[in-house]
């Protein structure tokens, strides 16, 4: 939620980092996929976009995703700053058989990371740094110069030469079975510093982007210009950048106008003549669409005070871990609340912003004094107003009055029995969040 993001950054700034640190602690090792997309040649200039503009995708309807690899972080480094402050990417490091386009975003690129790694890592031997060198023996004519990691052998690092036998020979070109060839690209065309007027397009991706989304996804973008353009001091700035929204949907501008008190403007014939798409809609854009229900990795705030059932924060921490999400006791102080149990972080030190979802324990001494606690009543009433699964078990419900929430729907799920309790927890908690409950939430202050 845009008002959670803006809380979480200033309250820990390592929020992020230390998630993916507790995920593969924890064995949730993330992963990524790697797709490509492949254009023949000579479709280069079949798309109504340019494909070397940097601001655009090629809709996978046009061209499909073909995966051909996976990427997963197994385990966390030793040592940071020699694994990973070290770590040294070049998109001019490429294995033989792939060259580089005329993309001149990429072009700039090819220069300016290499130069970067000679000035960041104190030479240009920074390749051989133990986290950048390659896995397989690297044989080229490379030699000496700062920090050079390998003793060379032999006279000469050149060729042709007549000192050391002629070695090293260079590879011949991947055509006669050996090594890396520039591929034989035929250029044509006047060379002038000129943009094709497909670069013209502004707005139709954005558009095709605005048109996939789900209703929580249009209502969060609706939210973040609207919170930005209302900082913005000059009303005709403010008419100007609603001017833009409405090229890419009058819906959108509409909103966001409503939101800054100012008329809805109307899309510029320009910008349709130059929007025009072959795609309206793709499917792959949306994220909370594509998204499949699950509480895996997912983490759960356990309230509880002194006094508190240790029984019902046993139950709750086993359903969780049977669903393989991870449960944190949360307390007003670090004194156990129960006999057996020990808090993880108290409500000052770990808010509500860095869970998914909230279960206050059973027991009535617990209950009454979460309920007289501001901090405890606060950490509730924002996990609801940032539409987060709520769950509590017997007198726990007791906090959730003393908060003035409402109980049993929504996402919250109250009861005295914890089994019961925790299953429609679970279902709650697997939508992410609970979107249904957006419009209640805005009543609510927090």
């Amino acid at each position: 939620m845009w008002d959670e993001a803006q809380k979480l950054a200033g309250r820990d700034s390592d929020y992020h980092r230390r998630d993916l640190w507790e995920a593969i602690d924890n064995g949730n090792y993330p992963e990524w996929e790697l797709g490509v997309q492949i254009v023949e040649e000579e479709d280069e200039h079949k798309f109504d976009f340019d494909l070397l503009d940097p601001t655009k995708i090629i809709p996978e309807e046009l061209v499909p995703l073909k995966m051909i690899g996976k990427m997963t972080l197994n385990r966390n480094p030793d040592n940071f700053f020699a694994e990973t402050e070290q770590v040294a990417f070049c998109p001019g490091h490429i294995v033989p058989g792939l060259d580089f386009t005329n993309d001149p975003l990429l072009q700039g690129r090819l220069f300016s990371y290499t130069d970067t790694q000679i000035s960041h890592l104190g030479g240009p031997n920074f390749h051989e740094i133990p986290i950048n060198r390659p896995l397989v023996p690297l044989h080229n004519g490379q030699r000496d110069a700062m920090h050079r990691q390998t003793i060379d052998k032999g006279e000469a690092s050149y060729e042709p030469n007549s000192i050391d036998g002629g070695w090293p020979k260079e590879t011949a070109p991947a055509a006669q079975g050996g090594g890396f060839a520039t591929y034989t690209e035929r250029v044509e065309g006047s060379k002038i510093r000129v943009r094709s007027p497909s670069f013209q397009d502004h707005y139709s991706q954005a558009t095709l982007f605005w048109n996939r989304m789900t209703d929580p996804e249009t209502d969060h973008i609706v939210g973040a210009y609207s919170f930005e353009l209302s900082k913005v001091g000059r009303k005709n700035i403010r008419e100007r950048q609603l001017d833009i929204l409405a090229n890419i949907d009058e819906t959108l501008a509409a909103r966001v106008a409503d939101n800054l008190g100012l008329p809805a403007p109307k899309k510029s014939a320009s910008a349709d003549e130059l929007g025009k798409s072959s795609v309206t809609e793709s499917q792959a854009l949306s994220i909370v669409a594509k998204t499949p229900p699950t509480v895996k990795t997912r983490k759960v705030a356990i309230l509880a005070a002194k006094g508190a059932d240790a029984a019902s924060i046993t139950a709750i921490k086993d359903a969780l871990a049977k669903e393989g999400a991870h449960a944190k006791v949360i307390s007003p102080t670090l004194a156990p609340p129960a006999e057996g149990i020990e808090p993880d972080a108290t409500i000052l030190g770990m808010p509500s912003i860095m869970f998914d979802g909230v279960i206050i324990a059973g027991g009535t001494q617990s209950a009454k004094m979460l309920s007289e606690s501001g901090d405890a009543r606060h950490f509730v009433l924002e996990a609801f107003k940032h539409l987060k699964a709520i769950g509590a078990i017997g007198d726990g419900e007791d906090v959730l009055a003393a908060a003035h929430l409402p109980s049993g729907d929504d996402g919250v799920a109250v009861g005295s029995d914890a089994g019961d309790v925790m299953t429609r927890f679970i279902e709650a908690m697997g939508q992410h969040r609970v979107w249904s409950r957006a419009q209640k939430a805005e009543s609510v202050p927090a």
